[in-house]
């Protein structure tokens, strides 16, 4: 039903703020409760990103290049150093994460980064 989907999403949705707020105001019966939970428990199995150093990575977190990276289709290097802040963690892979630099939206993977 609608109400599942809702808790569903709501669930994925976790790491914000106003999400939460929202399913703790949604009210499921036992039966309709238990359903949503039982797909959510695997839908919300999450992958561990973690940086060059075995370091967790979360959304949102300061990293840094270790080493110069050709960035393909964008016509520039990434140099060694640069600082890539706000990451957003790709979810069904745990060796990328998403970052701006010079500008782009660029895709990088985990074992050329450190936490800052």
């Amino acid at each position: 039903t609608t109400q599942v989907l809702a808790a569903r999403m709501l669930t994925r949705l976790n790491d914000e703020g106003w999400a939460r707020d929202l399913a703790d105001q949604l009210y499921l019966d036992d039966e309709t409760r238990a359903w949503a939970e039982n797909v959510t428990t695997k839908v919300t199995a999450k992958t561990e990103h973690k940086d060059s150093n075995g370091t967790s990575l979360e959304q949102g977190d300061t990293v840094v290049l270790i080493k110069d990276l050709a960035v393909k289709g964008a016509g520039f290097t990434a140099k060694r150093g640069t600082v890539v802040r706000g990451i957003s963690l790709v979810e069904d892979n745990p060796a990328h994460i998403e970052g701006r630099v010079e500008g782009q939206r660029i895709v990088i993977l985990t074992e050329f980064v450190k936490k800052r």
